[in-house]
């Protein structure tokens, strides 16, 4: 694989939103009783400062924070489903398979492993003080619940087509680099807008997006993403921006009229069967952050893939998931992105954050493969070889019975 591929991967997760709050007032109001505000105590004002320094976070305040992080940001906090998905134990993964899971959580940056076959759970072990009942950050995992989002939002008649353009939506980006890009190429990240996603560069575009004054009537990223040029024809060009992620998020709540935490309540939450409650973070002017940062356990993150590896039945349209785990663009080896998803060879695709976070779900052999990570570093050759390593590992013993 090319170099500059490989480093599009180890990126993948790596959009935390960066999200800041002041004392602007933070309109959180939820749409439904499932739903509630939730906002940090302390100084609020204090809370931009916080946000700016979460990838620089030592390794002692991430194992802390990322399982509070509604301790630390403003967020919307959904209700488990009232029908919770029962997850029985089956049989134990083999030996050699065991002996890798609990070597790779034993390094201490693993907060937990989920392993899921035909619906069971056949490996589950936890590290970093994470136990069962706590949430763990998702990070860019968000970008592909999401996406689910988007295709729940087409199936119930809210978007009309995913050719429609994204400005027919969000009426603030008319006239800008957006006006005349689809929505799914905000999908595929193919818009051909100009951006900068280095988490090292505290002048990149992921960086700024959330530093802009809140506009009244005006979500804070369509303030930023309006501003932005354009570097190459729609439809061309793959370059991965969490900013896109969030204006998927702005055009879902606009064409529903619910916040992305509100329709996951009876899109993805209830029908998912979540066990616990799921806590997505809000910018400042109150809407979901589209690109990052809900919070479930273990367990409901594996809850998640299990539903989505089934289809995803009664909230997508025919075919959705085949188009979003299939690439649309195409790395090469295997490798490419879907809608929000990253693809991977023998059909495999999955969704990922920075630190070591991932759902990867395996079609061929009906499993998910849940890893909740705190690593060293936000993105990493070495880091991200080992978890590939230890995912094929896995996959070959199940091949292997």
């Amino acid at each position: 694989m090319k170099v500059a591929i490989k480093n599009m991967l180890l990126a993948a997760g790596g959009a935390m939103a960066l999200t800041a709050c002041s004392a602007q007032t933070i309109d959180t109001t939820p749409n439904q009783p499932d739903v509630m505000a939730s906002m940090p105590g302390g100084d609020v004002a204090g809370l931009q400062t916080a946000a700016t320094q979460v990838l620089f976070w030592d390794d002692a305040t991430r194992a802390d924070r990322f399982r509070r992080m509604e301790d630390f940001f403003p967020g919307l906090v959904v209700a488990p489903s009232p029908d919770p998905r029962d997850l029985t134990f089956g049989e134990p993964m083999p030996a050699a398979a065991i002996e890798a899971l609990d070597s790779y959580i034993a390094k201490g940056d693993t907060a937990g492993i989920l392993v899921l076959q035909g619906g069971q759970v056949r490996y589950e072990n936890y590290g970093l003080g994470m136990g069962p009942q706590d949430r763990w950050t998702s990070f860019s995992m968000a970008k592909s619940v999401t996406s689910t989002l988007a295709g729940a939002a087409l199936k119930d008649g809210f978007i009309t087509s995913l050719q429609d353009p994204v400005s027919q939506y969000i009426p603030g980006l008319r006239g800008s680099a957006y006006d005349d890009v689809t929505i799914e190429q905000l999908l595929t990240m193919t818009s051909g807008v100009a951006w900068n996603e280095d988490y090292t560069d505290p002048a990149s575009d992921v960086a700024r997006m959330f530093a802009v004054e809140p506009v009244a009537g005006e979500a804070q990223v369509v303030t930023y993403m309006k501003t932005l040029p354009r570097e190459a024809p729609a439809g061309e060009k793959f370059v991965y921006k969490t900013g896109e992620t969030n204006l998927i998020g702005v055009l879902v709540e606009k064409a529903t009229g619910q916040s992305l935490a509100a329709y996951a309540k009876s899109k993805i939450v209830d029908p998912a069967g979540f066990q616990k409650a799921m806590f997505w973070q809000t910018d400042l002017t109150g809407g979901n952050v589209g690109g990052c940062c809900l919070a479930l356990t273990l367990q409901d993150y594996g809850r998640l893939g299990q539903w989505t590896l089934e289809g995803a039945q009664g909230t997508v349209p025919e075919g959705w998931l085949a188009a979003a785990g299939s690439a649309q663009t195409d790395f090469g080896n295997g490798f490419g992105y879907g809608y929000q998803w990253w693809t991977y060879p023998q059909g495999s695709y999955g969704a990922v954050g920075i630190f070591g976070q991932t759902i990867t779900l395996l079609p061929e052999q009906d499993a998910v493969i849940v890893v909740l990570g705190n690593w060293p570093r936000a993105t990493g050759g070495d880091l991200n070889q080992g978890r590939l390593q230890l995912v094929n590992t896995v996959t070959l013993a199940m091949g292997r019975e």
